[in-house]
């Protein structure tokens, strides 16, 4: 049907500026003035004014009345023959412009009747026209009035028709459908409940400490949706065209921008950005202030790259006749949606700063940059200064917030002092914490540089490899830091290594934490940061800790096999019995109070676990076998032999598969596990 329109209007109807009729007049006079001066000094020749007249009206649609003129005589009859034709021409348009106002229609019938709606538009043509014509004669005053008058009730039918088209035929946002299309990266996240590092007291599994954290969900480079129907669009261009001539801009304007406002509101709310103060937002929650940031982070690209941009183009195409007003109707629809966007972002800038919040305000952050072009391609000159220019200040807010918060980070971990012991020698929450933090942290690496690359970094808690190859000089400054960040977990744990009291638990704790750390590291970029002599010297320490351990753990119980003592020679008169029993007796007490503290401990790696059994096996059966072949057969014929030697070599063995599971077990002559 719009179609239609645009056809017969290029046959039927001349084309007008589009600027308003007031702004011609003086311009219109003028030319009158001369074709009538030309018309006068022409005389009688009737043959010859015709062909002037004739070659005058192929210049300038606006001296085609001239015809009319000389057609009539000239002089007061011409006038008063073009007034009576105006009147008639006038009142053939005003009685269509009238007849839709009679039926009192709420809207002119687009789908059901076209042919209609193409009178009713010609009509309007033709009144634009008679108004344009006769605004250079003085003498039509009383027509030209009317002509305004009848231009007046179409102007307002087809601003309420460019409401109600506009209106009806807006596409809701299919948010799912959308979302659909973007392309997503998961990653963990170290954070169990949204808290800091407070409440490290209780151990916690890997799986409660992981969560899912879903980052920097990137759009199609062709994703775009339809605003408005591609069908209404031919439409709303016929109304605002015949307002914008007509000097109606502004009331067009101002209808575009009401209703396009509230749908980019409603589109915001399907997306879930609410408007809420600052204020307000900084008095949410972490977990509800999780989600509506997650929001913001999806919204952010999906409003400025997806709706902003077809926003842009609907208005190019409705008015694409006048750029001024194109760039006035898209500022002050966007203008408000954008504004309200970085309100929330704003408030997350200054709001407090605490170690979970970091990874949302980075992907704000990374959202926000990336959006910055856009902005700058989507505002005019005359207003990207001011757009631009405050996302800019947001777009820093999130940086100094973000770089602010990991400085934070920092020195919690190197301050963090709880001191209840971890049950079993387990990993202690703080390590399982701040390498998953640290491991998700590599993933925004070119961001942090750019944050941290004026931030200096302490060297004294980096401590290089042994080949020396850690030169902070040719690290990046991410990589200086985490490499701090890491000392100081290190530093930490081997304080919190000290509050527990039996030596063997100290070093298992160790061994746990490190192994740890190590197995972070080697399973992400970290790894190749730090390279793999860093990864070897921590496996070093691993194993000096384990050969600590078993000296800690069973030099007292190893001491009760040796021969210092009982006797020497061979002979079993030179064998004291009673100090023999009581080698055995130790020897068992010692062994069950191993077995009973060390059925608890936990070593959650299990080749960890297996190396250790292994080391205690080649190290205790042995000695025990030994000492067991050299003097057992002399309290084996005794009474009461089953008290001192109660356990074979192989029940050790059995036994000692028993360590390191976190289940308390107990010994007695026959081998029984008690789950706790």
């Amino acid at each position: 049907m719009a179609a239609c329109v645009k056809q017969d209007q290029s046959e039927s109807t001349p084309q007008s500026s589009q600027a308003p009729a007031t702004a011609a007049i003086d311009g219109d006079e003028r030319v009158m003035a001369a074709a009538q001066r030309i018309v006068r000094s022409l005389g009688t020749s009737k043959n010859v004014t015709e062909d002037m007249i004739l070659i005058l009206s192929n210049f300038d649609n606006r001296l085609s009345t001239i015809t009319d003129l000389l057609t009539s005589g000239g002089g007061g009859d011409a006038g008063v023959a073009m007034k009576g034709k105006r009147e008639e021409e006038l009142e053939c348009s005003e009685m269509v412009v009238l007849r839709f106002e009679s039926q009192n229609q709420s809207s002119l019938p687009w789908e059901e009747s076209p042919e209609e709606v193409l009178e009713y538009l010609n009509a309007v043509d033709e009144i634009i026209r008679l108004t344009e014509d006769m605004s250079l004669c003085s003498s039509d005053g009383e027509v030209i009035d009317r002509a305004e008058r009848v231009l007046q009730i179409a102007m307002s039918r087809l601003e309420d028709e460019f409401r109600h088209v506009l209106i009806r035929n807006t596409v809701p946002l299919d948010a799912g459908q959308l979302y659909g299309s973007i392309r997503r990266v998961s990653l963990s996240f170290a954070s169990n409940d949204g808290d800091s590092l407070d409440g490290f007291e209780t151990s916690v599994e890997e799986e409660s400490v992981s969560c899912y954290h879903e980052r920097g969900a990137s759009l199609g480079g062709d994703l775009f949706v339809d605003l408005v129907h591609p069908d209404a669009v031919l439409d709303l261009k016929e109304i605002a065209d015949r307002m914008i001539r007509s000097g109606y801009e502004k009331e067009c304007c101002q209808v575009y921008n009401s209703v396009r406002r509230d749908v980019l509101d409603e589109c915001l709310a399907i997306l879930g950005i609410e408007k809420v103060s600052i204020e307000e937002v900084q008095k949410i929650e972490w977990k509800c202030l999780d989600e509506k940031m997650r929001k913001w982070i999806q919204a952010v690209k999906v409003v400025i790259r997806v709706l902003l941009s077809g926003e842009k183009r609907l208005c190019d195409q409705i008015f694409a006749g006048s750029e001024l007003i194109r760039e006035v109707c898209f500022t002050e629809t966007a203008k408000g949606c954008v504004l309200q966007l970085l309100n929330f972002a704003e408030a997350i800038a200054i709001g407090r700063r605490s170690s979970e919040k970091l990874f949302r305000i980075l992907d704000m952050y990374e959202a926000l940059a990336e959006a910055m072009p856009d902005l700058q391609m989507l505002f005019s000159s005359d207003t990207v200064d001011f757009v631009c220019s405050e996302a800019q200040g947001i777009l820093e807010g999130l940086g100094e917030a973000a770089k602010g918060t990991f400085v934070e980070f920092e020195n919690a971990v190197r301050n963090e002092t709880s001191r209840k012991p971890v049950q079993g020698g387990e990993i202690h929450p703080l390590t399982r914490y701040v390498m998953n933090y640290v491991k998700l942290l590599v993933d925004y690496s070119d961001s942090l540089n750019v944050l941290l690359e004026s931030s200096g970094v302490n060297s004294d808690n980096v401590e290089a490899d042994d080949s020396g190859n850690l030169d902070l000089g040719i690290m990046s400054p991410i990589g200086q830091r985490l490499l701090s960040l890491i000392s100081s977990l290190e530093s930490n744990i081997e304080e919190k290594s000290k509050v527990y009291e039996d030596g063997g638990m100290q070093y298992v704790f160790l061994m746990n934490n490190i192994l740890y750390i190590v197995q972070k590291v080697k399973g992400s970029e970290l790894g190749k940061l730090l390279g793999d002599n860093w990864v070897r010297k921590r496996r070093g320490l691993v194993r000096q800790h384990a050969t600590s351990y078993l000296r800690a753990a069973w030099s007292k119980v190893l001491s009760c096999l040796k021969d210092e003592g009982v006797g020497s020679g061979g002979s079993s008169s030179n064998i004291s019995k009673v100090t023999l029993k009581e080698r055995f007796k130790n020897f068992n007490l010692g062994f069950e109070e191993i077995y009973r503290n060390q059925t608890t401990w936990k070593v959650p790696d299990p080749q960890l676990r297996e190396e250790l059994r292994i080391s205690i096996s080649e190290n205790v059966l042995p000695a025990y076998r030994a000492f067991l072949g050299r003097f057992g057969g002399h309290l084996e014929s005794g009474r009461h032999a089953g008290k001192y030697i109660k356990y074979t070599p192989e029940d050790l063995e059995s036994y000692l598969l028993d360590l390191f599971e976190g289940i308390p077990g107990v010994l007695n002559n026959t081998k029984k596990k008690i789950s706790g």
